[in-house]
């Protein structure tokens, strides 16, 4: 189904000219104003032929899963800029037993592949939601990038007991879906595809697992 949905689309996209169609989106544009605009300077994004900010925060939330640290990789690769801000927020919970050096392991890792980017590493108590979307508004986010997690194979007579068990959600993640539609700054849902078809699945508020090419 997901790549069906994919080419329901038109075709695949190169990270080129998706993120360049998701720059000129207005909203975008209206909810990062605090950053300006720049059309030159050399950089690996200018030289991509979009639209970049002067600076901007981008916020991954992380935690042990592999979906959120792919999210991450993604995010340093693919929307981080030189002198942008990388921030890793970690949501802990009293009835949890986290690791507190977890996202400032994973900080240091995004430093080591990509200095450039100033990268920080926040660790928050409280409701995974209303925390994410506290954060975004205090730390003034332009970008927020969320890790997917990949569907469970149905079978095909079982295929409408998993739409009904995953919610209404075409991207079987509620709390991803939320995030795109509540916050006001630009939301990504990131979902990387397995080793033999290769990409991303991305979603944001104007298209649902889009087939993005790495």
């Amino acid at each position: 189904m997901e790549l069906q949905e994919c080419w329901g689309e038109g075709k695949m996209r190169s990270s080129e000219s998706f993120l360049r169609q998701l720059s000129s989106k207005e909203a975008w544009k209206s909810a990062s104003r605090r950053w300006g605009w720049s059309n030159g300077g050399g950089t690996s994004a200018d030289q991509m032929g979009f639209l970049v900010m002067k600076k901007k925060r981008v916020m991954v939330v992380v935690d042990h899963s592999s979906h959120s640290k792919q999210a991450m990789m993604w995010a340093l690769t693919h929307v981080t800029n030189r002198g942008d801000i990388l921030t890793l927020l970690q949501i802990t919970s009293q009835d949890s037993s986290p690791c507190a050096d977890l996202a400032s392991h994973l900080a240091a890792t995004c430093r080591a592949s990509k200095p450039e980017v100033e990268v920080e590493a926040v660790v928050v108590e409280g409701p995974k939601m209303d925390t994410v979307m506290s954060q975004v508004k205090k730390l003034e986010v332009s970008v927020l990038v969320l890790g997917q997690k990949k569907k469970k194979a149905c079978p095909l007579l079982l295929y409408r007991l998993c739409l009904s068990s995953s919610g209404s959600s075409r991207s079987g993640d509620g709390f991803v879906d939320k995030c795109i539609n509540s916050l006001d700054c630009l939301t990504i849902g990131v979902r990387k595809q397995s080793s033999g078809v290769g990409g991303y699945l991305i979603s944001t508020r104007w298209h649902k697992n889009f087939w993005l090419l790495a």
